[in-house]
């Protein structure tokens, strides 16, 4: 779409997580504590293309939105085809 060559792109993408309590006991909790991303790219495109990809990559990203500004969930289940409910 932007005709901007790259000859090379890395990505690294860690996410740092914790988890508490116990699954047995019914007091398990998960927790996200963060992601970092590190892009490295090579390419003879002037910086100022780099930066514009870069912008339409990441505000084009429905995850990365996602995570950024939190969205409505919707959660629903079912148990041998009836409406279950979900604990809060």
């Amino acid at each position: 779409m932007m005709k901007i060559d790259v000859k090379k792109a890395r990505c690294h993408v860690t996410m740092r997580n914790k988890s508490e309590g116990s699954v047995l006991q019914g007091t398990v909790e998960a927790n996200c504590l963060g992601f970092e991303s590190k892009l490295e790219l090579e390419s003879d495109e002037p910086r100022e293309r780099i930066q514009q990809l870069l912008r339409n990559a990441e505000h084009g990203c429905f995850t990365m939105q996602a995570l950024l500004a939190p969205v409505q969930f919707s959660r629903s289940a079912t148990l041998n085809g009836a409406p279950l409910e979900l604990p809060d």
